[in-house]
């Protein structure tokens, strides 16, 4: 069967597209697709005959497994039931993009046991399964009408260079791949980053888009601190916790992004940009803080999808953020651990702004102990 190429940018009607990309996945057909990294060979990893036919056509040795694109970070605990807080957090800051995570799957149950054996070889052949949300609406819109992943690779034969325009494919690969979506150049026209995670071990199989730097940002502890408008209890709670928690670990506080901890701040009806008040930036001063610089901040999609704890001043903060991001309510407590509220000291005199920040001191010292740093932060 000669290869069909359908150039996605001229096509009438997008919905065939994706149609006859459905069709011929059900049929047992490769399909080339545009991802944000390279162009990828896809087959419907249900389909046994089809990721043999996927293999054979990349030539892809034994000891080099397929990787499986999902639909959503939330399928994550499907593949990986027993998936450590590390790999959850990558999942969810990573995905959509240009990141691949190995994981272990060997005994957890995994929906990939329910794979036919040959697959099973072919995706997880040491208990361990890569996984990858790639960001182009093109396949994610695909997987949507397909009842389960992906098994995925690189649109080149195996050695060769990637293949990062549609044109490109049939050049490479000939009649081996059936249908080919050309959306043009690739968006990064480089290779995704695969990263194997194990714990709280993280190690770079091979780096691609996204830097070892990145990386290392992306896989930090991040403990996000909310008020009401950003300017003095939020913002006391994010340097005191900075203090302690550098403290704890035995280092200076601008060292803790280089340990693996981010510590903010945002306020459910802050503006960008407000300074802090006045008596907050004097009680901080006296305790070695320098708040003079904080720039407050609404909280947001990227702020609650990033934060692996979010500590609120009150219950009504919590209620605010649920109502809104209810994905987040595993993530988020109230500062105090008996429950009561941190009373919002604006308008007060400095001694009422003292009385919050010996408070708000006490209860992270508490949080601080219930916190188990060697898990918790990522060892690269």
């Amino acid at each position: 069967m000669p290869t069909q190429v359908i150039d996605v940018r001229s096509a009438d009607d997008r919905r065939d597209v994706i149609h006859r990309a459905v069709q011929a996945l059900a049929e047992g057909q490769i399909v080339a697709f545009p991802t944000e990294t390279v162009y990828g060979l896809a087959v419907s990893a249900l389909n046994a005959d089809a990721v043999q036919k996927l293999l054979i056509a990349k030539g892809r040795p034994e000891n080099q497994p397929l990787a499986l694109a999902i639909q959503h970070s939330d399928q994550l605990w499907d593949y990986v039931p027993q998936a450590s807080k590390l790999s959850a957090r990558l999942a969810r800051r990573c995905w959509p993009g240009p990141v691949t995570l190995v994981l272990p799957c060997a005994g957890q149950n995994s929906v990939v046991e329910n794979f036919a054996p040959s697959v099973i070889q072919a995706v997880a052949p040491t208990g361990m399964v890569g996984l990858r949300i790639p960001a182009h609406d093109l396949i994610t819109e695909v997987m949507r009408f397909l009842p389960g992943p992906l098994a995925l690779t690189s649109a080149n034969l195996s050695g060769e260079p990637d293949v990062v325009e549609g044109s490109q494919v049939a050049e490479s690969l000939g009649d081996a791949v059936q249908l080919v979506l050309d959306d043009g150049k690739c968006r990064y026209a480089q290779s995704s980053t695969v990263v194997k995670v194990q714990e709280n071990q993280l190690t770079i199989l091979r780096e691609g888009v996204v830097s070892k730097k990145v990386l290392s940002r992306l896989s930090s502890f991040n403990i996000l601190f909310v008020c009401t408008g950003n300017t003095c209890r939020s913002p006391m709670a994010e340097l005191l916790m900075q203090k302690q928690i550098a403290n704890h670990l035995g280092c200076e506080i601008d060292h803790l992004i280089d340990r693996g901890v981010v510590v903010s701040s945002a306020g459910i009806a802050a503006y960008p940009g407000g300074r802090p008040s006045v008596e907050a930036v004097s009680v901080l001063s006296e305790r070695g803080l320098d708040l003079s610089q904080h720039a407050s901040q609404p909280i947001g999609d990227r702020l609650i999808e990033h934060a692996d704890l979010i500590l609120t001043m009150t219950r009504g903060h919590i209620e605010a953020i649920v109502s809104h991001w209810p994905q987040a309510s595993d993530r988020i407590t109230n500062l105090c651990l008996d429950g009561f509220d941190v009373a919002d000291p604006f308008g007060g005199a400095k001694e009422v702004y003292e009385q919050c920040a010996d408070q708000i001191e006490s209860e992270i010292a508490a949080r601080i102990k219930q916190l188990d740093f060697d898990s918790l932060l990522p060892k690269l």
